[in-house]
């Protein structure tokens, strides 16, 4: 993990984060904290690793996201050499 990560503040969104109750809670706050844009690209990431995970191409990726090829290369490459994060949720959410 990024040690350059862990400050008391990302700690105190986290927490902010792990307080929600449901998904209604998680679009208000979202919607408080970041851009329309900012959620919309975070979406779109997980979708893209959703899409690697079920070993879609990259062009089939791209045509059904919209992600341009390097945004899918970084998504794959935290997928193939990151904290296993995105394998945790995948695992926890049935995918």
């Amino acid at each position: 993990m990024n040690s350059k990560l862990h400050t008391e503040a990302v700690d105190s969104l986290f927490d902010a984060i792990l307080s929600l109750k449901d998904r209604d809670e998680c679009y208000k706050f979202l919607e408080d904290i970041a851009t329309i844009n900012e959620i919309l690209s975070l979406s779109q990431r997980f979708e893209v690793a959703q899409m690697l995970h079920d070993h879609k191409t990259y062009m089939e990726i791209a045509q059904k996201t919209g992600a341009s090829t390097a945004t899918i290369s970084r998504v794959n490459r935290s997928l193939t050499y990151g904290n296993d994060g995105y394998a945790m949720v995948f695992e926890r959410i049935g995918k």
